[in-house]
């Protein structure tokens, strides 16, 4: 196994837990690695830090799967790193059809997401090492958990920034039409070949069962709606009408597929329309409880600044909607911007729109999404549930 020697200094991060080494931290190699080779990391004063895997034509050089040194090529391997990543799925218990068994770097293994939709599994092969790895990976997937199906959604920009090619892939089974799955007692299809990241946001699940009461009696405004996930809960939790806005019109269509598979059709409507027009067209109307989850906005620190006006301004503008003594639900997906800076922004829009608000809870990812305290990069999502008046 090739040897990475880190620079003197630059093994603070590695001792901490986080499992990422950056190019410029890197000292040596022993050897000529290809991309994706198995390394072994080893700190200035010869220590062995642990396991991973080496990609030369990426800022982050290595990733660690294992503190100890061992084979990363094996089966067993594999098997043993997903067979934790499903213990710890089973002791969160409850809706187990559709969720999260593989989370990256906070189950060990940088590069790899699994979304599991009943017998259809969803793979991100998000670095080359975990693309070279992709019939081990699969092997331990279907002896593990027998799927029907297995999709690799590859389509990711991730993937770019490891000189992957994006695209979709079938790995196993074929895939049926719809994938329907139980969320929250509610039904959901997907669409695992063509829709948003694997097909749904599983990250909002325990966070959308949370306008159980918020939303009885209510008109509902749900902006960024995609498949209508938070508008078919509203519905179902006795909001008077739910209105969905996204500008996609593929998703403005499955938000309307998943209203009537639950009877609610008659209580949801779904306009495709760029959210800020809808906004300021609809400048005046008042909604008992607006929902804003849009996607990044911040897709790196480089876009920091404008990223942040991008969130003012859509939060000015769903403030100015509710209707007073109602309640916004506002959500952020972007690491780059943390939970005090997204509260700032919070603030300084209910000031603009010259409204008073109050933080009724503040909320992250479902479990089944966990955080590793040592890579703040895994604690992405925040959902603020503010009162408004």
């Amino acid at each position: 196994m090739i040897r990475v020697t880190l620079r003197r200094g630059h093994d603070h991060r590695l001792r901490g837990g986080h499992p990422w080494v950056f190019s410029n931290e890197i000292a040596a190699l022993d050897g000529p690695a290809e991309p994706g080779a198995a390394v072994e990391i080893i700190a200035a004063n010869g220590q062995r830090l642990g396991t991973g895997y080496y990609n030369p034509h990426s800022l982050i050089a290595a990733r660690l799967l294992t503190r100890r040194h061992e084979s990363i090529d094996t089966s067993e391997f594999f098997v043993t790193a997903l067979q934790k990543a499903l213990e710890y799925r089973r002791r969160l218990g409850g809706d187990l059809e559709a969720l999260r068994l593989i989370h990256g770097e906070s189950d060990a293994l940088p590069g790899l997401v699994v979304d599991r939709y009943g017998d259809v599994l969803c793979v991100q092969l998000l670095t080359k090492g975990m693309d070279v790895r992709r019939e081990l990976l699969v092997a331990a997937l279907r002896e593990l958990l027998a799927p029907r199906v297995i999709v690799a959604r590859n389509d990711s920009a991730a993937r770019e920034l490891e000189g992957l090619p994006r695209g979709v892939e079938l790995l196993h089974g074929e895939v049926p039409e719809p994938v329907v799955v139980t969320i929250n007692g509610l039904r959901f299809a997907v669409d695992v070949l063509a829709g948003q990241k694997t097909g749904l946001f599983l990250d909002q699940r325990e966070n959308c069962r949370r306008l159980h009461g918020l939303a009885q009696g209510s008109e509902v405004l749900d902006l960024f709606c995609y498949a209508g996930a938070w508008s078919v809960h509203a519905a179902s939790y006795g909001a008077n009408s739910v209105t969905g806005v996204d500008a996609s019109v593929a998703a403005v269509r499955q938000a309307e597929a998943n209203a009537r598979l639950n009877g609610l059709a008659d209580r949801c409507r779904f306009v495709a329309a760029d959210v800020f027009d809808f906004l300021r067209d609809h400048r005046g109307r008042r909604f008992g409880t607006v929902i804003l989850d849009p996607p990044a906005f911040i897709k790196s620190r480089k876009h920091l600044a404008e990223g942040q006006k991008g969130y003012l301004t859509v939060n000015r503008r769903a403030l100015e909607m509710v209707a007073p003594g109602g309640v916004l639900v506002t959500c952020s997906c972007s690491h780059h911007l943390d939970r005090p800076t997204f509260l700032t922004l919070i603030a300084q829009a209910a000031q603009q729109a010259r409204r008073n608000v109050r933080l009724m809870e503040m909320r992250g990812q479902a479990s089944d999404h966990p955080v590793l305290p040592a890579c703040p990069e895994t604690d992405y999502l925040k959902c603020a549930f503010l009162f408004v008046e």
